[in-house]
Order: C-alpha cells, then structure tokens, then sequence
C-alpha cells in the first residue's frame, strides 16, 4: 500500500490537555503537506485552525483539510443537550468533522434506547457534517460492542470509532474485524489509539478502517525524508 494512501486515511491528532497554538499549527501544515484526511483537535482551537487551514492551503495552492474535533471528550457521560451545544457550537466556528463520545455506562445499564437517542440527537445537531461514535472498545464486553454496531447502524452516524486514546486501551486489530463483521454501509470504521508503525496502519486498513486516529504516522515519514 502505498504510503500516499495510507495518509489519505489518516486523522492527524493532537487532543493531549496541554496542547498550545504554536502544536497544533505544527499538526496543521503537517496535514497539509501530506494531505491528510483532517487535523483533529480541541475545540477550542477550531475556529483559528480552520482559518489558518484555508489561508495557508491557498497559499500553498493545495486542497484544505478538514477540520475535526471531539464532544463529551473522554468520558461521554455529558448530557445529551451540552453535546448537541458543543457540536453545533464547533460546527459554527468551522469543524466538518465530529468524534463524539457514548455514555458508557447507559450502554452497560442496557439502556440501549438512551444510547442510540444520544447519537441521534446529535447527528441532527450535525446536519450534513460527518458524525464519528466512539464507543471506547476496551471498557466494553465482545457483546456490548456488538450491540453498539447494532445502535450505530440504526442512528445515522457516518464512523463508529474504537477508542478515545485516554482510557485503558487504544484500536486492537480484533475489535477492528469484529466492526467490519457487524457494521452495515453506509457506516465506516475509524481505529484510534495505539497506531504505532505503518504496517499498524496497513493491518487496520485492510481490516476494514476507512480512518486512522494517529500523530505517529506523519511523524514517520517525516523521519524518513
């Protein structure tokens, strides 16, 4: 596969608490020099990368990124309302992309309707923007992962999404394949957490991964130039 492609797929991410402008400028023109699917950053730093973003990507003549952030990050267990305000809020300042978290503990309380109400609620508030569902794979039992393909299929949602990277774990290859067993089309599959080599990055492709939650990837082939 060749390494083009595999950037194509990939999620330049920069979320860690501490993170400052001057990082995730860096994260920018690194995203528009590989071309990366998107830049996915906190939202508070929305509205000035996708400013930046356009006016360097027309200096440079090259195609914008996208820009993504993350809602009721890490723990998902916000209201449903605060999401929908976050979302439509990181929509306003430029966001295309959305990566929310599930309330965890509904899905294990078996309060699927909850669940799948949440999502909702917050594709509507995404309108024609793409809506990524983290599910957070590692707190979660083979069958409640199941469950939640089930739930993703049925709520609108463009990606379920493995992990948020803070909790116990990141992507496993299996809970990958488990995905493509059970996710229907038009939904899609992004691994996050753990993508640590380009053959990783390959496995999860191959594996059915449209998207790649990474920093590690760009920083490769920035070394080996």
């Amino acid at each position: 596969m060749e390494i083009k492609e595999i950037l194509s797929k990939v999620d330049h991410t920069l979320l860690s608490v501490d993170a400052t402008w001057d990082e995730i400028k860096v994260i920018c023109d690194d995203a528009l020099t590989y071309q990366t699917a998107s830049v996915c950053i906190p939202a508070a730093f929305v509205k000035k990368a996708s400013e930046y973003i356009k006016e360097e990507a027309k200096e440079r003549k090259v195609e914008p990124v996208k820009v993504c952030t993350v809602i009721g990050f890490p723990n998902g267990y916000a209201t449903t309302a605060s999401k929908c305000f976050e979302a439509k809020d990181a929509i306003d300042d430029g966001a295309e992309e959305i990566d929310m978290v599930i309330h965890v503990g509904a899905l294990k309380d078996g309060r699927y309707e909850d669940v799948l109400k949440d999502i909702k609620s917050v594709k509507t508030a995404c309108g024609d923007k793409v809506l990524k569902v983290i599910i957070e794979t590692c707190l979660l039992t083979d069958e409640e992962k199941i469950k939640m393909c089930e739930i993703v299929n049925e709520s609108g949602a463009d990606y379920i999404k493995t992990s948020t990277g803070f909790s116990k774990g990141g992507a496993t290859k299996e809970d990958v394949a488990l995905f493509a067993k059970y996710i229907k089309e038009p939904v899609k599959i992004k691994a996050a957490g753990g993508i640590s080599s380009l053959e990783d990055a390959e496995d999860f492709i191959k594996l059915g991964a449209d998207r790649l939650c990474t920093s590690r990837i760009v920083k490769i082939v920035k070394a080996s130039e």
